[in-house]
């Protein structure tokens, strides 16, 4: 399906769940082949079911497709709900919910809400390239600022900087918990896996920051990836750089594919590694998941490493509680038959 410059209520409007859809591109060589699709949304805040799982009940997400282009990514079937790809797609065709912060800051106001935790980065990153052209997150930050409401952000961009004193800010008047996402800090890996992103070395650049202006940064190491960046000098490395950052934790997540992830990945790995296919399909033979002895394996030596080089309950900081958005476990629901995917604890 194709959308070009449509508004009103016609079947595009429909399937993206709001009145109106203009779709736009720019001849910009950051954003050469990305087409956005601007939303007036109807609803910004997402209870997300299953949520006794999690440290939050609700998410806000003011895009959805993502031009970091990571080719795991776990959100990429949400892309499917709106007939479009899940692989090339998510990455060149973003909504963009350009009313979220008069949204956000009406619902937060609503005498039904109470001042729960909200979540950003759980679907997609809130800090993508997007953000630097829509800059929605200011007038999302100042909405929980403003009504003290507690959040939290997961990120692999560095436009969070952009938003340092707003951050600060809401610091002072509620609990406010960020996370940079760091899996591994190898090049070549990064560039063909994550191409979309900053350099996992800039985003330690973030931590380092964000913990010299007050705010309490911790990694989310996701995802460590089989046979390509888990080797034990990886792990090593990686763990040694965060806690040279500054970081307050670090907590690794093992690759995980759902569908849409799977196929993408497969099809990626088949091109770049293809010595690895039968190894993952024996991984993976069970489901989305590695094996649990994998995981466990995984944990613990980055546990270990962290310990070893002051990263925890001791290290500077770390008395500061910072509350980490993973990935949920189930539907955001913004449309019938969507699904949150989760990254495993």
């Amino acid at each position: 399906m194709r959308w070009d410059n449509l508004s009103g209520d016609g079947p595009a409007a429909a399937l993206f769940g709001t009145d109106s859809v203009v779709s736009r591109t720019f001849d910009t060589p950051e954003f050469r082949g990305v087409t956005f699709h601007e939303v007036r949304a109807r609803s910004i805040l997402n209870r997300v079911p299953g949520a006794s799982r999690m440290p939050f009940d609700w998410t806000v997400n003011p895009y959805r497709g993502c031009t970091h282009a990571c080719v795991y990514c776990f959100a990429r079937n949400t892309h499917r709900y709106l007939d479009l790809d899940t692989g090339s797609g998510f990455d060149s065709q973003i909504v963009v919910k350009t009313n979220a912060p008069e949204l956000l800051r009406r619902e937060l106001g609503s005498r039904q809400w109470h001042g729960e935790h909200v979540a950003m980065g759980t679907n997609v990153d809130c800090y993508q390239r997007a953000e630097g052209r829509y800059r929605l997150m200011p007038g999302i930050l100042t909405a929980l600022r403003d009504h003290a409401n507690p959040f939290s952000i997961l990120t692999k961009g560095t436009l969070i900087l952009s938003d340092l004193q707003l951050l600060r800010s809401a610091a002072a008047v509620a609990e406010v918990g960020v996370s940079l996402s760091v899996g591994f800090l190898d090049e070549e890996l990064w560039r063909t896996v994550e191409p979309g992103t900053p350099a996992p070395e800039r985003r330690l650049d973030v931590v380092r920051t964000l913990s010299e202006h007050g705010i309490p940064c911790g990694v989310l190491m996701a995802p460590v990836v089989p046979f390509l960046g888990d080797a034990p000098a990886q792990l090593r490395t990686t763990v040694r750089a965060v806690a040279a950052a500054g970081a307050t934790s670090v907590t690794p997540l093992t690759l995980h594919l759902r569908p849409g992830a799977r196929e993408w990945y497969m099809s990626w790995l088949s091109a770049h590694h293809p010595q690895l296919v039968r190894h993952y399909e024996a991984l993976y033979a069970d489901g989305a998941y590695a094996p649990t002895w994998y995981q466990r394996r995984i944990t613990r030596q980055v546990h270990e490493l962290a310990a070893e080089y002051g990263i925890g309950p001791n290290s500077p900081g770390a008395h500061r509680r910072v509350v980490r958005p993973e990935p949920a476990p189930a539907a955001e629901c913004e449309e019938p038959g969507a699904t949150q995917l989760s990254l495993p604890l």
